[in-house]
């Protein structure tokens, strides 16, 4: 593990001179981040030693360097899903990478069912928490201390400080924001309505397949993160239909530029 993520960095540094401090993985909501990244520098996926390959729709596969404003940031296009295959190791390898090219700050995004009754379709929820019910736990195996501590603290897995000025700027925005708890599990089901009705039980307001190894890895590795996601379809009792891939990229489309304003001003402000 150790060799390989410094087999990646070594490969990536030589193909940039921006050293970010923030990394953005662009989920379903933040494709369009990618039109206001000024000077590219793009390494594609397939090129880069040891980088898994996205095979999602939609998902296109590539490591963008650059700037968002006046701030240098790296920014993931394409994530890897637990139910694409890839063991937890592959999922999260780009954050261990993130990490040894001296990213401190990890924002991330998603799309997520709504099981909160007050939440709408198109609503963005600021994630304060979230409820691991993925099978296989990232940081099973032996641990690397130079990586991070055997049993690390999850207390505030999402920074209070970065909530915070998401909540400010959503509202000098005028852009409605919602908050609760993201539960993450190993799809690619969508969720059965006795499902929604557990997760919601347990404490879940939203239901999605990604982010939750990735935060977990970015805590192990001392970062501070900020998530987002986006509510495209609802699991609520009464308010449950037929949900599709296509459909659920239609919602993200039509609420990315508030989404967008929302991570472009918190990239400035952090």
């Amino acid at each position: 593990m150790l060799e390989k993520i410094k087999e990646t960095t070594d490969f990536i540094k030589s193909k940039t001179q921006v050293r970010p401090k923030t990394g953005i993985i662009l989920g379903t909501g933040l494709g369009n981040l990618v039109t206001q990244i000024t000077e590219k520098e793009e390494i594609p996926y397939e090129t880069i030693p040891n980088f898994p390959l996205s095979t999602v729709e939609g998902h296109s596969g590539k490591l963008i360097f650059g700037k968002l404003g006046n701030v240098e940031i790296l920014a993931m296009q394409g994530r890897f899903h637990y139910y694409e295959g890839y063991s937890m190791q592959e999922v999260t390898f780009p954050v261990r990478v993130m990490k040894a090219l001296g990213i401190e700050n990890l924002l991330v995004s998603n799309a997520s069912g709504g099981m909160n009754p007050d939440f709408e379709i198109g609503d963005i929820m600021i994630i304060t928490d979230h409820i691991n019910a993925f099978p296989e736990h990232p940081l099973r195996g032996k641990n690397f201390n130079e990586l991070g501590p055997r049993f690390p603290d999850m207390s505030q897995a999402y920074s209070k400080e970065f909530i915070a000025k998401a909540k400010a700027i959503a509202k000098r925005n005028n852009i409605k924001v919602v908050e609760g708890v993201y539960l993450g599990t190993s799809g690619p089901t969508f969720e059965t309505p006795a499902e929604y009705k557990y997760f919601r039980i347990i404490g879940g307001d939203t239901v999605g397949m990604s982010t939750v190894p990735e935060v977990i890895v970015a805590n192990h590795a001392g970062m501070k993160v900020f998530g987002m996601s986006i509510i495209t379809d609802l699991g609520v009792e009464g308010k449950i239909v037929e949900i599709s891939h296509e459909e659920v990229q239609e919602v993200g489309n039509k609420v990315q530029p508030l989404m967008t304003q929302i991570m472009k001003e918190l990239v400035a402000e952090i």
